[in-house]
């Protein structure tokens, strides 16, 4: 592996049904733009099926389902989420399973079992999130969720653009993970950049505000792929 295939995912936490569709309807053409990813504001407001119905009348690339957060319930509702998100058009989905190990294996093998890409984070981009900066959470134990993902065959993961230093442990510490696809928030309003990033076979850049609220999405998508030297 000597470079790293570059793609960017619009985010599409808005409580704007036109933003959100403008977003897509002036960036899917673009060889850069992956897919989108899509939240509870829009699902919850608009209801996703008849979202997604709409967004599939402007394009047929992914679209990644992110519940902020998904898998923090019992291993049993699993199946439910996985058939909601096959049901109303969903390609890919987001799973935290800060609920332990028994809901992640659950809850990836219903996406699985519903032709649906596993996508499973752990850390987030925020400060205060893991014990050592005052939060709730186990440091080594976000590390084990990545590391019990990819022995379950995860190969897709989020990993925050704000958080280079846990991104090389992760490649440092799970041999072969470099060759997975790495979905990283944090870029643009958060600050984040690929700076410090290690080599990766794919690595998908996640945009929300910056491209929001950019008058030109068009223009604004062309002075990203030159940020992130996307060919």
């Amino acid at each position: 592996m000597t470079s790293t295939l570059i793609r960017i995912i619009p985010s599409l936490d808005t409580l704007s049904l036109e933003d959100a569709l403008g977003c897509v309807r002036d960036t899917h053409h673009r060889k850069s733009i992956y897919g989108y990813k899509v939240g509870f504001s829009l699902g919850l407001r608009f209801g996703l099926q008849s979202f997604m119905e709409k967004c599939r009348a402007i394009t047929n690339k992914p679209f990644i389902y992110d519940h902020q957060k998904a898998g923090t319930d019992i291993p049993e509702t699993g199946p439910l989420f996985a058939q909601t998100l096959r049901e109303c058009g969903i390609n890919e989905g987001i799973l935290f399973p800060q609920a332990g190990a028994r809901t992640l294996a659950a809850w990836a093998k219903a996406l699985q079992e519903n032709n649906l890409k596993v996508i499973v984070g752990g850390m987030m981009t925020h400060q205060g999130y893991i014990k050592s900066e005052g939060g709730y959470l186990d440091d080594d134990s976000i590390s084990r969720i990545y590391s019990n993902a990819w022995e379950l065959g995860v190969r897709s993961f989020v990993t925050p653009l704000t958080r280079p230093d846990f991104v090389n442990h992760l490649v440092a510490n799970i041999p072969g993970i470099a060759d997975a696809e790495f979905y990283s928030p944090g870029y643009g309003a958060q600050g984040g950049s690929r700076n410090g990033y290690p080599t990766l076979a794919k690595h998908y850049v996640i945009v929300g505000r910056r491209l929001l609220a950019a008058t030109d999405r068009n223009a604004e998508v062309e002075k990203m792929e030159a940020e992130l030297h996307i060919n």
